[in-house]
């Protein structure tokens, strides 16, 4: 036997269906309370004298995709509590069915707080205009600020790590329970004092993962003297890395002799490789200033006040910071070299030619980059052996030098082999930091001690200070489990949210979205 839809299953619960209609907008249903009485909000008192009567009207969810208006027959009630100030007050309902003051009903209320949870306010409101729902971007906003984040279970384990609010000019803090792998909190800033202050209201963490950044660790160690705080395994690769990239870049100058190119060959450059390279004719003559005055034992401070230089230039200069001729960016011809060789020997020689074959090989760069390519191996070709050609990049350098040799060229085995012999303080930087990196990979926190001792007098022995300095969260990313890889994909998340508002969401908003369950 069939059953019987009936009208009153359509609406929320606590109400009676008195009619339905069709209107212009869509369909109209009538309703009143199925209750007698009513609690008053002031005292509690429940009270069945009804005072008046009004129309509230309703927007709820659509029918068959009809837009869907509640006219709801509401009343106001006598309050007869004696004491109570409230002599009169409305009808007041169940905070599932419908909220005071309300022109939505629980239910869409809902599904538009996670409608804009999802897709933020603009995009959102376009796609509630298809399913019928009647709510405008700036509503959706509303609902959420409105809302804010739900209360987090106090963690045990975080992860904390810094995010931009605009690069290079002002960030954020963003807090992760790596246990429940999820944001907890968003911080204005990264000041140590912010975070010192949330993390004081937060006593029972006893692991916090963090970056290399001194920042966060000295909030945690004041904060939580007790807590054990974790190194990111990640950020000690990466700084491993960028320690060798700036040995490489110190060694510049013993490089250049023994590849053989402590001379540029003007005639062999691009325009934009001549613009860089007077660039760097310049640089060197600000260089040798500051090295005189520091031969002379001058001071840092003193140097600055007399060369007018700020003291961060003045410190490359001494760190051999300042030595590279072009750009380490690399090129995007860098990983199709081999075939432009193999090409150029079998006499294709027109730049357009070796383009538009590039192209089949998947190269996406411009006609400009191949044809200057060619230009300068044409060059080079006419010119005397004597004068000699560029030196590739600090970077290059350091990426040839740190590679399988099975996969190199076999000019690019030939330059690797002429600087291992002929710089071996070089070889001897990728030998520790290859050591450090084998040593996390491997969590032999028994090499830690003799590794600090032997870079201590290498070239990367800036590095081994800051893991000396920062030794304990070091021994526990080498030992512990945890590491701050998914604040990191928190972080990734927090972008896409902040890049869909088009970088205008505020805080309280970035939280809300972030934080609050989809």
């Amino acid at each position: 036997m069939g059953q019987h839809l009936r009208v009153s299953e359509l609406v929320p619960g606590g109400f009676i269906v008195d009619e339905v209609a069709e209107a212009d907008f869509g369909i109209r249903i009538g309703l009143r309370a199925s209750s007698a009485e009513s609690c008053c909000p002031g005292c509690g008192t429940t009270s069945t004298r009804v005072h008046s009567r009004y129309t509230r009207q309703l927007a709820d969810l659509p029918l068959s995709g009809r837009p869907v208006r509640l006219v709801v027959r509401a009343r106001r009630f006598h309050c007869e509590a004696v004491l109570c100030p409230r002599r009169i007050f409305t009808e007041r309902f169940d905070n599932g069915v419908l909220l005071p003051w309300s022109r939505r009903t629980s239910r869409l209320d809902q599904i538009i707080h996670h409608l804009g949870l999802a897709l933020g306010g603009r995009p959102a409101a376009r796609f509630a205009q298809r399913l019928m729902l009647p709510a405008s971007n700036d509503t959706l906003l509303r609902v959420i600020r409105r809302r804010g984040r739900p209360p987090f279970i106090p963690p045990t384990v975080i992860g904390i790590d810094d995010w931009a609010w605009r690069r290079n000019q002002r960030y954020g803090t963003l807090i992760c329970d790596l246990e429940r792998r999820q944001t907890i909190a968003l911080l204005p800033d990264r000041e140590p004092a912010t975070t010192q202050a949330w993390l004081t209201a937060q006593p029972q963490i006893n692991i916090v993962a963090r970056d290399r950044g001194g920042g966060y660790a000295l909030a945690a160690a004041k904060a939580l003297p007790a807590a054990m705080q974790v190194a990111d395994r990640w950020h000690l690769m990466e700084n491993a890395s960028q320690a060798f990239i700036d040995a490489v870049r110190k060694s510049m100058r013993q490089l250049r002799a023994v590849v053989g190119a402590a001379t540029i060959a003007p005639d062999l450059l691009t325009a934009a490789e001549r613009i860089q390279y007077e660039g760097y004719l310049r640089r060197e003559e600000t260089n040798a200033a500051i090295l005189e005055l520091a031969k002379a034992e001058v001071t840092i401070k003193e140097i600055v006040r007399r060369t007018g230089y700020s003291r961060g230039l003045v410190r490359r200069v001494l760190r051999g910071q300042r030595s590279d001729v072009f750009r380490s960016r690399e090129s995007s011809l860098e990983l199709f070299l081999p075939w432009l060789d193999a090409q150029w020997a079998a006499g294709q020689r027109n730049g357009a030619e070796l383009w538009r074959r590039l192209g089949h090989q998947g190269f996406r760069g411009s006609l400009r980059v191949v044809t200057e390519w060619a230009t300068r191996r044409r060059r080079a070709e006419t010119i005397e052996d004597g004068i000699l050609k560029r030196t590739p990049s600090a970077r290059t350098l350091a990426r040839l030098m740190t590679i399988a040799r099975d996969k190199l060229s076999r000019s690019e085995t030939v330059l690797v082999a002429a600087i291992e012999s002929g710089v071996p303080s070089l070889v001897e930087a990728r030998e520790i930091i290859a050591a450090f990196q084998g040593m996390i990979r491997r969590k032999a926190l028994a090499d830690l001690a003799p590794w600090l001792e032997r870079a201590n007098s290498s070239l990367v022995a800036a590095f081994g200070r800051g893991v000396r300095k920062d030794h304990a969260a070091v021994a526990a990313a080498i030992t512990s489990s945890w590491s701050n890889g998914q604040t990191e994909g928190q972080i990734t998340k927090l972008k896409l949210v902040k890049r869909q508002m088009y970088g205008r969401g505020k805080l309280d908003l970035l939280e809300a979205r972030l934080v609050a369950p989809a």
